[in-house]
């Protein structure tokens, strides 16, 4: 088991791009959840990328079905006690709860996990080195 309680928790790629960290943000759900992953109505190649730049591992990604089939699928493979979906929508609460998920908008996620929200960031320092005479 990754963490201390017995969930599954999956993010909709919208919500994940609107946190600071992602990366973080899948390293800290580890200690705490037992299965975490990604749903997008996006296509495959769009989640790869965004994972990959991200470096996150996840164990379950939606793939070439839509959002409701994979957190389907993703239910009745992860056995836990809890499922959880963080979301950015009413449409996702409303999708959480027609698949008999948990919902939670990622503001709230972030705020109780400590994660940075993208918007509320601070800007990253200018490197020293950096060149201003480049085309």
């Amino acid at each position: 088991m990754n963490g201390d309680a017995d969930m599954t928790l999956a993010f909709d790629l919208a919500a994940l791009q609107e946190l600071a960290e992602p990366d973080r943000v899948f390293t800290d759900a580890r200690q705490w959840t037992e299965y975490v992953g990604v749903v997008s109505e996006k296509p495959t190649y769009v989640v790869t990328n965004f994972t990959r730049k991200h470096r996150i591992r996840q164990d379950f990604f939606s793939g070439p079905r839509g959002r409701e089939e994979s957190l389907e699928s993703v239910r009745e493979q992860f056995d836990t006690e809890r499922h959880v979906f963080v979301g950015t929508s009413e449409a996702d609460r409303e999708l959480a709860e027609r698949v008999g998920w948990e919902y939670l908008p990622v503001g709230d996620a972030a705020e109780a996990a400590d994660w940075d929200l993208a918007a509320d960031a601070p800007e990253p320092e200018p490197e020293e080195d950096a060149r201003d005479d480049w085309p």
